[in-house]
């Protein structure tokens, strides 16, 4: 069974994806060993298709993939860009980290800066965080009256499907972590002098509104869970199975969008290859002899 089918968000289960159950299941692998394994086995094709997609964009195509990730603090999204996205072309790959809106982004529509970020055609799109924060944090901390988030979801819904109809394929991933990885993850951090330039005390704060944010999380999933922008949801607490997750999530994506190598009729290839073929390397006496 394919992983996309496996990890499909059931808006009628939504109170128990963000719950604390599951987040160390393992759907389609048994064993740290063969997912492992199996990434490895399918970052070629995934480069492939990531190469055609380019090539097709260079080509004139239309199409773009934006992987949206979500989760709390520490659900492994930075890691997830690290080993997934690692296996293609970095020239092919927008990343994208959505913090603090600046002020000039305040200045503007919420999705203002989500739409800036939307990669050019034939590219890949990682938008760690994204527009969806603005029903999130937003929401949990009351930065604007309930009356205006609450319209952000169907306004997030007609934004997607919009992009969608101009070419962008969605691929919207949820990490599901615990509260007690989350706990043993930010200790780390602090535990681990490599690892302080990612400590943020704030992370604390957050840490305390988890429930607020599961119930935020909850009505982004039951409104915005759509045919053209569906959510999937990768139990996270297992860090290799994170990647397992999400690269098969990606390959699976990839194949359906089918990017072909872009057919050019224009090129005299034939004539092309015979003044390749024909030209001869000669030795010009007046330049002492180098060829020329």
């Amino acid at each position: 069974m394919k992983i996309r089918k496996k990890l499909l968000l059931d808006p009628a289960a939504v109170d128990v994806v963000v719950g604390e159950k599951g987040t160390r299941d393992t759907p389609g692998v048994k064993s740290r060993t063969r997912a492992e394994k199996d990434v490895r086995r399918i970052a070629p094709e995934l480069a492939d298709l990531q190469e055609r997609l380019f090539a097709e964009g260079k080509a004139g195509g239309k199409r773009r993939l934006v992987v949206v990730l979500q989760g709390t603090d520490a659900s492994g999204k930075d890691g997830a860009v690290k080993h997934v996205l690692g296996a293609v072309n970095p020239a092919g790959v927008q990343v994208t980290s959505f913090g603090k809106p600046t002020e000039e982004e305040l200045a503007h529509d919420f999705l203002w800066r989500t739409g800036n970020a939307v990669p050019p055609p034939g590219q890949i799109g990682v938008f760690n965080r994204s527009h969806y924060e603005d029903v999130l944090v937003v929401r949990v901390h009351d930065l604007v009256p309930p009356a205006e988030w609450e319209q952000r979801y169907e306004l997030i819904n007609a934004w997607e499907a919009e992009q969608a109809a101009a070419g962008v394929t969605f691929l919207k991933v949820f990490l599901h972590i615990s509260y007690e990885e989350q706990r043993e993850r930010l200790l780390a951090r602090i535990d681990d002098p490599r690892k302080h330039w990612k400590v943020n005390p704030h992370d604390l704060v957050e840490r305390a509104l988890w429930e607020d944010y599961r119930t935020a999380y909850a009505e982004v999933f039951r409104r915005c869970s759509t045919d053209v922008a569906p959510w999937y949801v990768i139990p996270a607490d297992r860090k290799w199975y994170r990647n397992f997750a999400l690269a098969h999530l990606l390959l699976e994506t990839l194949r359906e969008m089918d990017p072909q190598w872009p057919v050019r009729p224009e090129l005299d290839l034939d004539g092309m290859r015979s003044a390749l073929r024909g030209t001869a390397v000669t030795t010009d006496p007046s330049a002492g002899g180098e060829p020329s």
